[in-house]
């Protein structure tokens, strides 16, 4: 620690990799509450016809737990098999409206899309100076996020070229990579900005994305703790856990 703040040692790293929601850009309330919007409307539905009682999606443990930073169809389906609830698959392109597991991840980009193109999206101010910083000191750094919808959000607050590179659900989908916890889209970010894993860090707000870090064998996993609970995030993985990325201090 230097002046009681949290260092990057610049000559330790070459890249710095980041999530978006919670990290970058104030979406992850969005994303929890399109979550709990869409299985709440199939479950009403689903307990109705076994004529059981409804237990609603609780965001403070099954968004955290089953869906926070994973692929929508990944987080679909960890819900679901919480709830010993089985689907089909279905097709990618499942309308909203019937029973398969593609269908309820189609429900929510739906709706997540609709609120980001009503309400727009608000930015963390400290982490994307921090991301201006690293610019300027010449460190190479991406974006990786299980979102498909990860440039049109970084688009609409005008960050996308801050970054050298882009790993998302759509680049996971076309390139059949593992979603987080999976190291997987983490470890294809390095890859493409020439990287080796142990010279980039991993900056996450998600169980499953400092799990993912954690797993990649990564030099240093940074958690970003927006609700007041530090531990969680290093018991699964991070090394370092702040409030804001603001606090960092660049050295060397």
């Amino acid at each position: 620690m230097e002046n009681s703040k949290p260092v990057l040692e610049l000559n330790k790293i070459d890249a710095v990799l980041f999530d978006m929601d919670g990290v970058l850009t104030a979406t992850a309330r969005v994303h929890s509450a399109c979550w709990k919007r869409m299985f709440d409307g199939f479950l009403q539905s689903y307990y109705e016809k076994k004529g059981e009682s409804f237990i609603p999606f609780d965001i403070e443990k099954d968004y955290k737990l089953y869906v926070d930073g994973k692929l929508r169809d990944e987080g679909v389906k960890s819900f679901l098999l919480s709830r010993n609830i089985k689907l089909p698959y279905g097709n990618i392109d499942d309308p909203p409206g019937k029973d398969t597991m593609c269908s309820l991840a189609n429900t929510k980009f739906k709706m997540v899309r609709e609120v980001l193109e009503t309400e727009g999206v608000d930015i963390f101010e400290g982490s994307v100076d921090l991301v201006k910083r690293l610019r300027a000191a010449g460190v190479k750094m991406a974006v990786v996020s299980s979102s498909k919808n990860c440039r049109v959000v970084l688009d609409s607050v005008g960050i996308t070229d801050l970054f050298d590179a882009i790993v998302d659900g759509n680049a996971a989908t076309r390139l059949g990579l593992a979603g987080k916890p999976a190291p997987d889209t983490f470890l294809k970010a390095s890859e493409l900005l020439d990287t080796e894993p142990a010279r980039a860090v991993v900056v996450e707000d998600a169980i499953s994305g400092v799990m993912a870090g954690r797993d990649g064998g990564f030099g240093l996993v940074v958690g970003v703790d927006r609700e007041g609970n530090p531990e969680v995030l290093k018991q699964n993985g991070a090394d370092i856990v702040v409030s804001d990325l603001g606090e960092f201090t660049l050295r060397g």
